[in-house]
């Protein structure tokens, strides 16, 4: 299967650069992946979609502040990091950039010096591994100079970091926010529960497996990076009981159906724990436990882009992406949403 085909034209004024003031006012394309039919809505008309004995399941991953500016210590040239997950204690997995200066050894400092960082090793993924030093606690000190690490085609500055937070985020850890659930408000989820909607919180924290491009011609020869999850007994239990009386399973967002078909067995029951997922989903996998899915609009030639056609069919999901375009609907992050069932 070839990168080639998983392209398509969209025009650079439909990127989205902020979010729009109420997350639940944006648009929803609704596919019927039997079908194809689409139908066009606003994302809080989900519930019309959602039956009782359903069950939603959302990411309470948080995004921390993980991208650091700092400058090397014997020339003063700028260098620019994003964590991406813990290795041991103070020695985390990052990005560079320029990465052709971060060579091993390399000390790099940040702020006025609170924090400072020694390059020890380089990954396969051509990211580094790092030591931080520093005398007052490390999360402190990330919290007083790491900012939100928002997408590079998102050029505006953002004015509430909260908008890059879904509204239950909770356990801090991601290097992205897992934004098809952007568009919730606290509001919109007690609405869902009060029609007889079950909502389960499992976690994935997003790195560099969920935003990492594909730069193989064959999309098999594609390795993902993996990311760590937690799947709770109490959210576990959601899941099956949900499968056991017929209800459906909607997954919010590619990181939520990753884990869950991650830990899934042949029969779709949910396996609680926790480890580290590195599956990718792309045409021919067949799903085990995710009956529906809530997703943005996703990048061309993108792992994110290779589940949902996966999930719908390639054929159909061009065909909304299409009429999407045409529609002018607002893509990425910050974008519109789609509800694929």
């Amino acid at each position: 299967m070839k990168l080639e085909e998983f392209d398509f034209y969209l025009p650079e004024e439909l990127i989205a650069q902020e979010p729009i003031e109420d997350r639940s006012k944006s648009r929803l394309l609704v596919l019927n992946k039997t079908s194809g039919e689409i139908e066009h809505r606003i994302f809080e008309d989900v519930i019309y979609y959602l039956r009782p004995g359903d069950c939603l399941v959302l990411n309470n991953t948080k995004v921390i502040p993980a991208r650091l500016i700092g400058r090397r210590k014997n020339t003063h040239g700028k260098i620019e990091m994003v964590l991406l997950k813990p290795v041991d204690v103070d020695i985390w997995e990052v990005l560079v950039k320029p990465g052709r200066r971060a060579h091993i050894g390399e000390e790099i400092v940040f702020g006025d010096g609170q924090l400072a960082a020694k390059v020890i090793d380089i990954t396969d993924f051509g990211g580094r591994i790092v030591e931080f030093f520093h005398e007052r606690p490390f999360q402190e000190v990330l919290h007083e100079l790491g900012e939100m690490p928002t997408p590079p085609y998102i050029k505006k500055k953002l004015q509430d970091e909260n908008r890059y937070q879904t509204v239950y985020a909770v356990k801090p850890g991601s290097a992205a926010a897992p934004t098809a659930g952007l568009h919730f408000t606290q509001e919109l989820l007690e609405k869902i529960r009060q029609k007889g909607v079950s909502i389960a919180f499992i976690t994935l924290h997003v790195g560099l497996g969920t935003f990492r491009p594909v730069t193989v011609e064959n999309i098999q020869e594609h390795k993902m990076h993996a990311e760590y999850y937690e799947i709770s007994h109490e959210a576990a239990d959601l899941i099956n009981s949900t499968k056991q009386v017929g209800g459906k399973v909607i997954a919010v967002g590619t990181t939520s159906t990753r884990t869950l078909e991650t830990v899934a067995d042949v029969n779709g029951i949910i396996k609680p724990g926790s480890g580290w997922t590195d599956i990718f989903i792309y045409p021919g996998y067949k799903f085990k436990a995710v009956d529906a899915l809530i997703t943005n609009f996703h990048l061309p030639k993108s792992t994110l882009i290779m589940l949902v056609c996966a999930f719908a069919g390639k054929e159909k999901v061009f065909r909304a992406y299409k009429e999407a375009v045409n529609e002018k609907y607002r893509f990425f992050s910050f974008g519109d949403s789609m509800l694929i069932m």
